[in-house]
């Protein structure tokens, strides 16, 4: 995950990964079969590894559905520039234009947090901390938001701060979520 965040997927030969990770290019090619596999596969370890830290803050006793609202958005969010894992998606994201493998793959990796975040939405109503909703449809609308301000911040565009980006998607969480 490293390298590829480090050189991007183009700038990262097999054999210089190999050597980074002490294996031959050779033996990645034969457990992977190609870069572009490599690549979906370091994204779902990453995705596993996050996973874990999303239930942990899913779970949390005492802590209300909007609490975790929010901590499920500071998650999401990218650290900052060159974020590794949001590093992944970029280049995830960029050759499913060209290859079905990859784009298929995507909601497998994708629906774990679409479904995490649906339950708590609906927890939230169900509980009066939200008002009447959507819950499938809202999950849309919010994993879009935050994927629109995580790519900036990913890539590191100027002016771009995460505090200020997660401030506006609270304050669109707000809206969107208004109890009547």
């Amino acid at each position: 995950m490293a390298a590829i965040a480090e050189h991007g997927l183009a700038g990262l030969t097999m054999a210089a990964l190999g050597r980074q990770v002490g294996m031959s290019g050779g033996h990645l090619l034969y457990y992977f079969g190609s870069k572009d596999r490599l690549l979906l596969e370091t994204l779902r370890w990453s995705e596993e590894q996050l996973g874990g830290q999303r239930r942990e803050v899913l779970a949390r006793p005492g802590t209300s559905a909007r609490e975790r609202l929010a901590a499920y958005a500071d998650l999401y969010l990218p650290d900052g520039p060159g974020d590794p894992r949001w590093t992944l998606w970029i280049e995830v994201w960029g050759r499913s234009l060209a290859d079905a493998g990859i784009r298929g793959a995507q909601p497998d990796v994708e629906e774990p947090w679409h479904r995490d975040l649906v339950a708590l939405l609906r927890e939230g109503a169900a509980a009066g901390e939200f008002g009447p909703v959507d819950a499938e449809a809202a999950a849309v609308r919010i994993r879009a938001l935050l994927d629109g301000f995580s790519t900036p911040i990913a890539v590191g565009l100027p002016g771009v701060r995460r505090e200020e980006s997660l401030a506006h998607v609270a304050a669109v969480l707000d809206r969107l979520l208004a109890a009547g």
